[in-house]
């Protein structure tokens, strides 16, 4: 019986053979699979490729009618050429056993073949900035975004730390990191990490000095390993002496704001001081009494002396005059 079992599965791996008896791909790779079988006698009969751990009970995934097909799998019957099998799209979960068939009265040709998936470890992340940094946007306070690349690695996820005495701090978990002045306000460091289930790799540091922090129109520097360091000398020269002309404007201009202000307290405190002047600077009641009654005395003294000389002068008329005699009628 041992003997008859043996030369069954020599019989059929004579009419049914295939190139690999174990596969070894990564996560998200395909892998494509070659069996040659007797064209002769089983060119249209139905070719399957099943999943499981037993010819007997393994789950038919695809086959060459089309009857049992899914997306990411794909059987080809090309005859002389062969009986191709094809997975794309690997996931961790698609590694197992599987059986390749073809259909035949009372037992099946079958040969099994061992799918084993794996992830591939990350390489160091590198760092490249999505916009040039030869017109020195950083300069001129605008946004640059640095991207986080592997060029190796399946399944990998990207983290941005910053780094600082005490501890690392996880600022976001993407390949893109931002920088712009509202999120800026002193020299910083950050690096990448990139990790999957197997390994995990921490790029180079990425420097930021930040030469004039503001919400807009900032002044900082990038520097990143690999690429060339662009200063602001020229920005941040009129930018100073801007700040300076500014500053300068802003004195001034409180001068002659206090020097008018001064000016109104100074006009304010005349108004004031006339008013008081003309308020409580009248003569008092004693001189114009005095005034008053000097006046009426000297008018007296003219009236008097008036009155005295009319009647003086009345009096030597009088003198003057001869005295009347009266008529002598002669009587004859």
């Amino acid at each position: 019986m041992k003997t008859l079992y043996l030369m069954l599965l020599f019989h059929a791996s004579v009419q049914l053979q295939c190139d690999k008896k174990q596969i070894n791909a990564n996560v998200g790779g395909g892998i494509t699979l070659v069996c040659s079988y007797d064209t002769k006698s089983f060119r249209y009969s139905k070719k399957y490729w099943c999943r499981g751990a037993s010819r007997s009970t393994c789950e038919i995934v695809m086959d060459s009618d089309g009857l049992a097909k899914r997306q990411r799998f794909n059987i080809i019957d090309a005859g002389r050429r062969g009986l191709f099998v094809q997975i794309t799209g690997l996931r961790l979960d698609d590694a197992g056993v599987y059986w390749v068939g073809i259909d035949k009265i009372y037992a099946d040709i079958m040969t099994s073949v061992q799918l084993v998936v794996t992830e591939v470890p990350v390489s160091k992340p590198k760092l490249q900035p999505l916009s040039s940094l030869v017109d020195r946007p950083t300069c001129w306070g605008l946004p640059v975004t640095v991207r986080c690349t592997c060029t190796q690695g399946t399944s990998v996820h990207y983290s941005w730390y910053q780094h600082t005495l005490h501890q690392d701090i996880l600022l976001q978990s993407t390949s893109d990191l931002r920088l712009h002045c509202s999120k800026m306000e002193k020299d910083s460091h950050y690096y990448c990490k990139a990790s999957n289930d197997i390994s995990s790799q921490k790029s180079d540091i990425l420097s930021v000095q930040v030469l004039m922090p503001a919400d807009s129109s900032c002044i900082y520097v990038i520097n990143i390993q690999d690429l060339p360091v662009y200063d602001c000398v020229d920005r941040l020269s009129t930018s100073a002496a801007t700040t300076l002309a500014l500053t300068t404007c802003q004195a001034t201009e409180k001068i002659q704001q206090s020097e008018s202000r001064n000016q109104s307290l100074r006009i304010n405190q005349t108004h004031q001081d006339v008013a008081l002047i003309r308020e409580w600077t009248g003569p008092p009641l004693w001189y114009m009494l005095l005034r008053w009654g000097s006046f009426a005395f000297l008018l007296t003294i003219v009236c008097s002396v008036n009155t005295y000389t009319r009647r003086k002068a009345t009096c030597a008329k009088r003198r003057r005059r001869p005295p009347n005699i009266a008529p002598v009628i002669l009587m004859s």
